[in-house]
């Protein structure tokens, strides 16, 4: 079974998506499970995680209501407002949706490096255990230093690195983002998904090439159990087509076990989020 365990949906609002620039304007428009769906069968994918894309909870609201209208998204990654005093009532609300598997900030657009390691978003955090849910980690290279010190604050809790902390592939940056990323995998509760990559390169020269290195060390850093394949549909299409995104993967993975080659690109991702 192939699961994507990342990909978005959205009603195309140009105030709500402002962060769509001139040069995205390709996904200036909606995105739907029709859509998908269609690219699915083409590209022999099962399956999906979606992932919220806005900070609100209409969005976690609209990637429900998606969820449960269309059985090949299996799961579901909201928005909430991890830092608001009342977390936990919400929480608990919502913990009826059985598609509903975790929680995202968009903490790569945040100011404040250190975001993660707020006393109210660390509070917030907490809760999440209690009711069975997963963390999606979404940041940029100069904020793993901070992720460091916020996994260690939950051994327990389940974590996935989202888009490989997006190094900037595009200027050849890997140093610094390798010794961060292999201190973080030492921590076994933390994944890592293998997204949002050809788009941390050039949109338009990237090259398989160019990114087998961050992979390759991603693969050695966290292992074959820890690591699995996602899209990140339809950002993706600004850079090239879904084919591409998961070839780039399975070309990559090809020299691995049928096993190991199962578990990057479905099994680990049906057992993080507790797929059904």
């Amino acid at each position: 079974m192939i699961i994507d365990s990342h990909q978005h949906f959205w009603k195309y609002e140009s105030e709500k998506h402002s962060w769509i620039n001139d040069e995205m304007a390709v996904i200036r428009r909606d995105f739907l499970p029709a859509d998908l769906k269609k690219v699915y069968e083409e590209n022999g994918v099962d399956g999906c995680v979606t992932v919220q894309a806005d900070q609100t909870l209409t969005e976690t609201d609209f990637l429900l209501k998606l969820s449960n209208e269309n059985d090949f998204i299996k799961g579901v990654v909201g928005w909430a407002d991890l830092r608001s005093p009342d977390i936990d009532s919400v929480l608990e609300k919502y913990y009826s949706e059985k598609k509903l598997k975790g929680w995202r900030h968009v903490v790569q657009g945040e100011a404040d490096h250190n975001f993660l390691m707020r006393p109210d978003f660390l509070r917030g955090i907490s809760y999440l255990e209690k009711y069975g849910y997963v963390y999606d980690i979404l940041i940029f290279p100069h904020q793993l230093g901070a992720t460091l010190e916020f996994v260690k604050q939950f051994p327990h809790l389940k974590f996935v690195i989202d888009h490989i902390a997006k190094p900037y592939i595009k200027d050849g940056f890997f140093e610094g983002w390798a010794v961060m990323m292999k201190e973080i995998a030492e921590h076994e509760n933390v994944y890592c998904k293998l997204s949002g990559m050809i788009t941390e390169a050039d949109y338009s020269t990237w090259t398989p090439q160019q990114i087998v290195p961050y992979m390759d060390w991603v693969l050695k850093a966290f292992g074959t159990e820890r690591i699995m394949y996602g899209s990140d549909w339809p950002v993706c299409l600004v850079a090239g087509n879904y084919g591409q995104v998961k070839k780039l993967v399975t070309d990559f993975i090809g020299t691995l076990s049928d096993g190991e080659q199962k578990a990057i690109m479905g099994e680990n991702a049906v057992d993080f989020y507790n797929l059904k």
